[in-house]
């Protein structure tokens, strides 16, 4: 297909090119929110910044960082031993498990703290029934509020990440290196540790990356069990201090921290090649002795029950006792603001996403390169971070709007976009417009150029090839993009948190308040409706996995 270069700015074929130039804004929506927070660090919060840094600073980046070292290490142990153990071993139940030990992904991090915090509290059903019946074990339950609980309940939610992907780099070993391996007389043991985890690792650090990111942006489990992080700090310096030039220049460092990480992981990997046998025969299960398919059962089975049966036998207990006084106090209203928001940012990330897979079809170049990566900066930052970067673009707005229309006499009575309802889709746009992005990029990547010559040749071109071949051609990739984002916006707390109108609560934010105030039982309800909505996305994925996998 013949790419046409570029003759100026916005410029291609002696023309303006209108896909760059929408790519080129939605790239600017997406950095101007990272670019104000920076900015912050020129502002003058001194009396603030200085409490911060005596007080509370040290402990924050001692917390992030034992925090997101103990996830890694957990994760990193439940999810490669749960992917070797299903993608090279063969032992009875293999095949449910490959599938149900994705099911935890549904899970909110901040419901399955929730859950933990009320089950294993000092006043929790499991400690009362040991104080009541065994009280010489009671002494011996470890507390949960604490830093090994708040590590173990995000390594349950997030070890589905390193699974996913690491059962991916395992089943696609070839058969020829191992039995090569095996040939040369190694164990088990070694073959594992010498063999098939270094040529894993690619998988492996991917999911390990996704983890970390996620442990960087989580507000609602380390709020649940007061852990104080980078996270928490940014909350509280902008509704305890009042003061967003504080909150922002917290954000500004985990802004520092992810690009560090993102930065470090790319160097890491600039000289690693992988490849893959020519045959292209996937390795043959190994058969597990009686004795090693009870353990590989019994770990399974534990991982799965602590992961996600026993959270929701709680969830649904505590629905029971709570339904009757709960569903009259306007949950129709939280069910209509969620899905409206829900549905509002879908629809505009996936546009963005359009945007961004059609101009980079289009235009080939450095340029596009890097439009298209800053374009999906986003998600890899906190929630909590880019509602600071939000509301300080907001306000810029609002006061550059109000000094306009000063000049012609107009005077505003309020804010034109900050806490406004309408502007939350962008903000969700802007955090989740990777999600959209790689569903719609990677249908649209299918579509042969030779599609598109071939509809030249017959008078179709511009936006009608667009409508009438290539949007029929990728309809389940927008399909998918749109539910995946619809559903990390149901589920995406912080932001929904910090940027809404007052009184417009989501069953996000309904579940923070609430269990903010020790109220498990009725937390439950919006958690259950979240976790069913959770599971759309993760049976898309279980189906995309046994499909790869016949």
């Amino acid at each position: 297909m013949m790419v046409e270069r570029p003759t100026g700015f916005f410029r291609f074929g002696g023309r303006v090119e209108p896909s760059l130039v929408l790519a080129c804004g939605v790239a600017l929506v997406v950095v101007l929110p990272i670019l104000f927070v920076m900015a912050s660090i020129f502002a003058d919060t001194r009396d603030i910044w200085g409490h911060l840094q005596e007080n509370l600073l040290a402990g924050l980046v001692a917390n992030t960082a034992i925090l997101s070292v103990g996830v890694l290490a957990l994760t990193g142990f439940f999810g490669v031993s749960a992917a070797y153990l299903t993608a090279l071993c063969e032992f009875p139940g293999r095949r449910f498990f490959s599938w149900a030990l994705l099911l935890p992904l549904s899970i909110p991090t901040y419901v399955m703290a929730f859950v933990y915090t009320g089950l294993l509290d000092f006043s929790g059903p499991v400690a009362t029934f040991l104080r009541g019946h065994a009280p010489s074990l009671a002494p011996l339950m470890p507390p949960i509020r604490s830093t090994g609980g708040v590590i173990l309940v995000l390594a349950l939610a997030l070890y589905p990440y390193v699974f996913l992907l690491s059962a991916g780099g395992f089943a696609s070993q070839g058969e020829r290196v191992l039995e090569a391996s095996r040939s040369m007389g190694l164990s088990r043991g070694r073959l594992f540790f010498r063999v098939m985890l270094p040529m894993a690792r690619p998988w492996i650090f991917g999911g390990l990356l996704l983890v970390l990111m996620e442990t960087l942006a989580d507000f609602g489990a380390v709020a649940v069990f007061n852990y104080d992080t980078f996270t928490t700090a940014i909350y509280k310096a902008w509704f305890g201090f009042f003061s967003i030039d504080a909150a922002s220049q917290l954000a500004s460092l985990l802004v520092v921290m992810a690009l560090v990480v993102l930065t470090a992981e790319g160097w890491s990997r600039r000289r690693m090649r992988y490849f893959r046998g020519r045959d292209g025969r996937r390795a043959k299960r190994m058969p597990l002795s009686r004795r090693q398919a009870i353990g590989a059962l019994v770990f399974l089975s534990g991982l799965f029950a602590i992961a996600f049966v026993i959270p929701m036998i709680q969830l649904f207990a505590w629905v029971a006792e709570a339904w009757r006084e709960e569903l009259h106090l306007g949950y129709g209203e939280l069910f209509t603001n969620t899905l409206l928001l829900a549905g509002a940012g879908a629809v505009l990330t996936l546009a963005g996403a359009l945007v961004l897979a059609f101009a980079g079809r289009k235009i080939k170049g450095r340029f596009m390169a890097v439009i298209s990566r800053v374009s999906l900066l986003g998600y890899a930052l906190p929630g909590t971070v880019l509602a600071v970067g939000m509301v300080r673009v907001l306000t810029g707005f609002d006061h550059m709007a109000a000094d306009v229309l000063t000049v012609f006499g107009v005077a505003l009575s309020g804010p034109i976009l900050q806490g406004t309802v309408w502007m939350m889709p962008v903000a969700y746009m802007v955090r989740f417009l990777s999600v959209g992005s790689s569903a719609v990029s990677s249908s649209l990547g299918r579509v042969s150029p030779s599609m598109d010559e071939a509809a030249r040749t017959m008078g179709v071109s511009g936006l009608s090839l667009v409508r009438r071949i290539h949007l029929p051609l990728i309809r389940g990739g927008m399909i998918t993009g749109a539910i995946l984002v619809f559903i990390d916006i149901m589920k995406e707390m912080p932001l929904t948190l910090m940027t809404r109108p007052f009184g417009w609560d989501t069953l996000a934010v309904k579940i923070f308040e609430l269990t903010s105030e020790g109220e498990w039982e009725r937390a439950a309800i919006p958690a259950v409706a979240l976790v069913a909505a959770g599971l759309i996305p993760v049976m898309l994925l279980v189906w995309q996995k046994e499909k790869v996998n016949r």
